[in-house]
């Protein structure tokens, strides 16, 4: 029996973490200015590509999305300029305002796939939406703005009762089922937009979104998995066959996300952080299989124990698996991007690590 979710919650759902993106960012402590500063010099080009130096160097939407907010929240319109500019000349697609997912710096043409990635094409918008308010750029609004209408034209559709964001334009619909990532339910990025393009999609993708994430708990834990089936004729979900039944590293932005948008009570955190804290388990795993409930033989990089951390603060929980840590030392991209993201998560929910 579908959970239903009442249209004001919805709607608080929305303004709440659009007004929280929106006072973010005011007063940055100087350990976060000086890891921006870090993560800067290790994996931003002089030309504002945002480099992936764990998966050979490339670049992709996600990682120029991520960039460009976190220049935005750290009030720094040179990086923002220079992110924004290479995005442009080198992932925005021709036929529409969407981006292409990977740029790869070994291969020619370094685009080889313009499918786009919804969760990179969010980011990117409210990161324009939010940097047009701070900067008084009317520019930067209306191409924020441009983004959001065609992520909306685009990647939503209706299945199984439920309205769906795609997680790119290509190569999710399928006759019987449609593949989702719930990790491209990006929260915070969502209530930005739908702010600046009032359209009820927006609020019916919002909670669809948390009911796929309510029924879409699996293994011992009950977590959601890096990549979900959506049956077209009933609703029903299960993770979705060709990936890996696990909660790994992209379903590990689902709490990040969750916590962000002032929505730590949902299960869908609860259910990561009781699988955090197991006390069974010797170490924080990186990932959990999802169908026979083994785990990762190696630990969660801080990234994700940053993440944890957040969402346990936000719970009024007490967090077990390690305090706050440098967040860069000697990360990869992605996981000084969690951590750094978190912490942003953080402040813009007035929430002190």
């Amino acid at each position: 029996m579908p959970i239903h979710i009442p249209r004001r919650t919805a709607l608080g759902l929305l303004a709440g973490a659009a007004a929280a993106a929106m006072r973010g960012g005011t007063a940055v402590a100087a350990e976060e200015t000086r890891a921006w500063g870090g993560f800067k010099a290790r994996f931003l080009s002089p030309d504002g590509r945002v480099i992936d130096n764990n998966n050979g160097n490339q670049s992709h939407s996600e990682g120029q999305g991520w960039g460009l907010s976190l220049a935005e929240h750290f009030d720094d319109r040179p990086a923002f300029d220079r992110i924004l500019l290479w995005t442009r000349r080198n992932l925005r697609r021709d036929s529409d305002f969407l981006h292409s997912w990977r740029w790869l710096p070994d291969r020619m043409p370094a685009v080889q796939d313009s499918n786009n990635a919804t969760d990179g094409d969010l980011f990117i918008a409210s990161a324009l939406l939010k940097g047009g308010r701070r900067w008084s750029d009317p520019a930067l609004t209306e191409e924020g703005t441009a983004i959001a209408r065609d992520v909306l034209r685009l990647l939503v559709r209706r299945a199984g009762g439920h309205l769906v964001l795609l997680p790119g334009a290509r190569g999710f619909e399928h006759q019987n089922h449609v593949v989702l990532n719930p990790s491209y339910y990006s929260y915070p990025a969502i209530a930005v937009v739908a702010e600046a393009v009032p359209d009820p999609a927006w609020l019916r993708v919002a909670s669809d979104g948390l009911r796929l994430l309510r029924s879409a708990r699996f293994g011992r834990w009950g977590l959601s998995p890096d990549w979900l089936t959506v049956s077209r004729l009933n609703g029903q979900v299960a993770p979705a066959a060709g990936w890996p039944a696990r909660f790994s590293y992209d379903a590990v932005r689902v709490p990040l996300w969750l916590a962000w948008a002032g929505l730590s009570d949902e299960a869908a955190v609860g259910a990561p952080l009781s699988f955090w804290s197991d006390s069974t388990l010797q170490q924080m795993p990186a990932w959990a299989d999802l169908s026979n409930d083994s785990v990762a033989p190696y630990a969660a990089g801080p990234g994700m124990r940053e993440i944890g951390r957040f969402a346990a603060v936000q719970r009024g929980l007490k967090w077990e698996r390690g305090g706050a840590e440098p967040v860069l030392g000697d990360r990869d991209y992605y996981d000084t991007a969690l951590a750094l993201l978190a912490r942003m998560g953080a402040a813009e929910q007035r929430v002190r690590l």
